[in-house]
């Protein structure tokens, strides 16, 4: 009788044990885009300054990597906090670096980025209106924000290009320099933040 009972499960078993991990992945990846909507929507809007690159380097396939200013750890070790962070886990930390916006944007259409002020290992609350804390993760000197990967639809890369090549190996270089670009991206209060747009000399791309 006992046999029969455990026979009769079995299959029952075997099936939970396909489809249970088949809903926890389909469950991760629905989660995930949904997270980005949802800081999108609820987020706080912020603009990063990126590092000058080679436009050569810059487009890969479909997607655009891009670094930042405050991806470098010689801009935020100059910060108050970053003396505080364990030295002994600097190559692997999670941080916050803290933003605040500009007093006064210019008068054109790109916009002024935010200004690193301090960075934390812990989550920092109550922060006035014009500042925003970005989580990031420090490894060896860089840190990585999950905002430094990109892909644009066919339609535009064509102006893409175009402008890129206007801004950083033309007469808009600066100083000799190819000229940064700026990035929108949106913060919640956890920290966590999605790209919005890109701005190539006063043109803007929608991500």
């Amino acid at each position: 009788m006992n046999t029969n009972n455990n026979s009769e499960t079995s299959p029952t078993i075997r099936s939970w044990r396909f489809w249970l991990p088949l809903a926890f992945q389909t469950a991760l990846i629905v989660a995930i885009p949904a997270q980005a909507i949802l800081v999108h929507l609820t987020g706080k809007t912020a603009i990063l300054q990126t590092i000058p690159v080679d436009p050569y380097d810059l487009l890969r396939g479909y997607s655009q990597t891009l670094s930042y200013d405050i991806s470098r750890q010689q801009t935020l070790e100059k910060l108050p906090g970053w003396k505080e962070l364990d030295r002994e886990k600097r190559n692997s930390l999670n941080l916050y670096v803290i933003l605040e916006a500009p007093k006064e944007q210019t008068s054109s259409d790109r916009p002024k980025p935010w200004k690193p002020i301090a960075v934390s290992t812990s989550r920092p609350v109550d922060l006035p209106k014009n500042q925003v804390a970005l989580k990031g993760r420090l490894r060896y000197g860089t840190v990585t924000y999950g905002l430094e990967s990109y892909y644009f639809p066919e339609n535009q890369r064509e102006q893409f290009n175009k402008d890129i090549s206007q801004a950083q190996t033309g007469v808009e270089r600066s100083q000799g320099k190819p000229l940064p670009f700026v990035v929108e991206v949106k913060v919640d209060s956890q920290g966590n933040s999605v790209p919005v747009s890109l701005w190539v000399r006063d043109r803007k791309y929608r991500f």
